[in-house]
């Protein structure tokens, strides 16, 4: 059965976005700072349909991840930052345009139906309204072989850790403080895994932690 993994950055007083996040600021004040180690990278770049980029130790977990990911499952804020019908939605069709840079099948948790919206590049949109485990088995199946990857956001992730389902968990940790926010750790009642350290690559810009989940 493949692995259900988790990766986020995370500032260094555990906020995963800013404060007030809405969809024309959707990591919330600050929050991009998060992400700039990444916009750099080769691994990044090329699904982004940008050419060049740095290599190095950040490049090269990325890359890793992207390997061994077969298909991803991700939230509704995460998608389009909507939570109503989708009639109601003005970004319904989600951030990324007509060349979204996943490549694989995208399941996406929400509470309202659609049918499932399908990219040359490869990428696929499937809307699961019956919940997490059913949109696990589903993107399990489409994965294959391969590792099912949690895209975020904190919701989606805080649901899963919660379940005890998540199998391996990756924090990109990064030299900033946001001073609020969303934190990724927040109502994670139920079943939460125990975790173990399993590596730790770190660079001048942030450090990757990684932790397995003790069954």
């Amino acid at each position: 059965m493949s692995r259900l993994r988790f990766d986020i950055s995370m500032s260094l007083d555990g906020y995963v976005a800013g404060p007030n996040a809405s969809v024309d600021v959707p990591l919330g004040e600050g929050g991009e700072q998060l992400h700039e180690w990444i916009f750099g990278l080769a691994s990044w770049r090329d699904p982004h349909g940008l050419e060049g980029g740095e290599t190095g130790p950040d490049d090269a977990v990325i890359q890793e991840s992207l390997e061994a990911t077969g298909a991803v499952l991700m939230g509704r804020k995460m998608f389009s930052g909507g939570q109503g019908p989708w009639a109601d939605d003005p970004n319904r069709d989600g951030w990324w345009g007509d060349d979204p840079p996943f490549r694989k099948p995208v399941f996406i948790l929400t509470h309202h139906a659609r049918e499932t919206v399908t990219y040359a590049n490869g990428t696929s949109f499937t809307f699961v309204t019956d919940g997490i485990e059913s949109a696990l088995e589903q993107a399990r199946e489409a994965a294959a072989e391969k590792d099912v990857s949690i895209g975020g956001g904190a919701d989606a992730a805080q649901q899963y850790l919660a379940a005890g389902l998540v199998d391996e968990l990756e924090l990109h940790v990064v030299p900033v403080l946001l001073g609020g926010g969303v934190r990724l750790f927040d109502r994670l009642g139920g079943s939460p895994p125990l975790l173990e350290l399993t590596r730790v690559v770190d660079s001048p810009t942030v450090t990757h932690l990684r932790y397995g989940a003790i069954r």
